[in-house]
């Protein structure tokens, strides 16, 4: 597990920085972070389960493990919109600032979803 921590990472990065192009891109094209959201959540999924399968875990790619994962990373929207909200709303944040900010409250969120979706059947029965 700890060796893929470093991929991981890489490949977290990655998928943040597409995550808040997308969402700073529709925010300058008016946009609202709600739907921003949900157009980043689409391409960061196949984007990241994809990076993910083939680098981070190095596990052959299936439609389960595409499904959980997508099942996984689904709970990132609306926490992604609630942290949006509270960040941009309540907290007055410009968007290009609470984007990033709500990207690195869910990164081990998304390390533990992404390891559970797409390792899960090669390490059942073995010590991960």
């Amino acid at each position: 597990m700890i060796r893929t921590v470093p991929r991981y990472l890489l490949v977290g990065i990655t998928c943040a920085l597409l995550h808040n192009a997308v969402m700073i891109g529709c925010d300058l094209i008016g946009i609202h972070y709600a739907i921003s959201s949900l157009i980043s959540y689409v391409t960061v999924v196949i984007t990241g389960f994809a990076l993910h399968s083939s680098f981070t875990f190095r596990q052959p790619v299936s439609a389960g493990s595409f499904l959980r994962y997508a099942a996984g990373m689904a709970t990132n929207y609306p926490a992604s919109v609630v942290l949006m909200y509270l960040l941009c709303d309540v907290a007055g944040q410009t968007v290009p600032v609470a984007a990033p900010l709500a990207t690195a409250i869910l990164v081990a969120w998304n390390y533990l979803t992404s390891r559970w979706a797409i390792v899960r059947k090669a390490t059942m029965g073995k010590a991960a």
